[in-house]
């Protein structure tokens, strides 16, 4: 009699960097006693500072460019004008992924590979014409806009040449970040925007893309883009110089049309987008970093939930903020119904002695499973935390004492 192994549903897990393990004998077993089933592993990501408290080589690692840390068929990149780039820090490894994902299995957890797509400032410096551009003609150069078709034709290539090197048995999900468009919310070197006071929809506003890819796809949808342009314009001058708060929706500042066409470009992309990488990834379940609101841009992609016609095994909200507002957002996707929920949990936000109680309210609230963001980066106190609140987890599940779960399919 054989068992199904089980799905990224049935785990809970943690986010880890390969530089936490790579080098580290013993980081595979600790990150096994934290008693999760399952690892998200940086297979692609931005540039980053990170700490790395337990690691016997080093303890600062930074990460000064967008990188794959999975060895690079040339072949997979030939007469690309976009392509990834190698890292050269923290450690000395031909297979940072592949070495880590090793060590891992030996400990009997479930691997899932971690894909930033959109998000690089050393792709879109080298093609700024692929970058964002809001409504008044300026360039988010760490922003990669996936309505661009050189854009789109890279993150499915650095999906598919990652599943040509690692087998769906070794790695059998892939967790999508920057799965649609970055705005104005990033974090820039030495960054002067807090002053300024901006609303929520402000920042909203000076997130759409106007690009000539997004200008087409917009007007197509039904909006003229140079009234979208003229509306934002308007409406953030109005705050930035005259202190009248912008919307919230953005119904309100570009008109009902016009937003409806916005919003259905990005979702169509997005959309898109999805399915064209499961195409590049047979076998293996997608996990899509998503926001309930389509208004959102960032690492997680804004869409409506229950009217996401593109290819995911499974959503994944963050639940970094205030509880309620986190509960909340867990309860409206999970009463989209299409697509099981999987709470993103940040270990580092908030007191340690909380986040079980936020984790309880979570599950009761209809998320399916856990992932706590991040075992590389917690100290000692939080890393207790982690364990503690999985610990309850477990008892949750043996119990059946979860309120409501959400089905769903692929």
């Amino acid at each position: 009699m054989t068992t199904e192994p089980l799905g990224s549903c049935e785990l809970n897990g943690t986010f880890a960097y390969t530089w936490d393990l790579v080098g580290d004998p013993a980081a595979a077993e600790r990150l096994a006693s934290l008693g999760m089933g399952a690892v998200v592993l940086q297979a692609a990501y931005h540039s980053v500072r990170a700490m790395t408290p337990y690691h016997p080589a080093h303890r600062i690692v930074h990460a000064t460019h967008a990188a794959a840390y999975f060895p690079l068929d040339p072949h997979h990149w030939r007469g690309a004008r976009l392509r990834p780039s190698a890292p050269d820090w923290a450690v000395d490894a031909p297979d940072r992924f592949g070495t880590a994902a090793s060590a891992l299995r030996s400990q009997g957890l479930r691997v899932e590979a971690w894909l930033v797509l959109t998000h690089s400032t050393a792709v879109g410096e080298r093609a700024p014409d692929l970058t964002v551009r809001n409504a008044f003609d300026e360039r988010y150069g760490y922003a990669l806009c996936p309505a661009q078709p050189e854009v789109a034709a890279y993150a499915i290539q650095l999906v598919r040449a990652f599943c040509a090197r690692y087998d769906a048995a070794e790695v059998p999900s892939l967790m999508l970040e920057a799965c649609g468009w970055l705005g104005f919310e990033h974090g820039s070197r030495h960054e002067k925007t807090a002053g300024a006071d901006l609303s929520t929809g402000c920042r909203d506003l000076l997130s759409i893309c106007l690009c000539a890819a997004c200008r087409t796809g917009i007007e197509a949808a039904g909006a003229d883009p140079a009234g979208v342009a003229r509306a934002v314009r308007r409406t953030v001058d109005a705050e930035m110089r005259d202190g009248v708060r912008a919307p919230s929706a953005f119904a309100e500042s570009l008109g009902e049309q016009a937003a409806q066409a916005l919003l259905r470009h990005r979702r169509s992309v997005i959309e898109e987008l999805t399915l064209r990488i499961a195409d590049a990834a047979p076998g293996r379940e997608i996990l899509l970093m998503a926001d309930g609101d389509p208004q959102t841009t960032g690492p997680d992609s804004g869409l409506d939930l229950g009217d996401f016609d593109g290819r995911a095994t499974a959503f994944v909200v963050k639940c970094w903020d205030d509880e309620a507002r986190s509960v909340a957002r867990i309860e409206e996707a999970v009463r989209s119904g299409a697509r099981p929920v999987i709470a993103n949990v940040s270990v580092l936000e908030e007191h340690p002695a909380h986040l079980a109680g936020r984790v309880a309210r979570l599950r009761a609230a209809g998320a399916q499973r856990i992932r706590y963001y991040h075992a590389g980066l917690a100290s000692p106190a939080r890393l207790q935390a982690l364990r503690a609140a999985n610990a309850q987890e477990e008892v949750i599940t043996m119990t059946g004492t979860t309120a409501r779960t959400a089905e769903g399919a692929a």
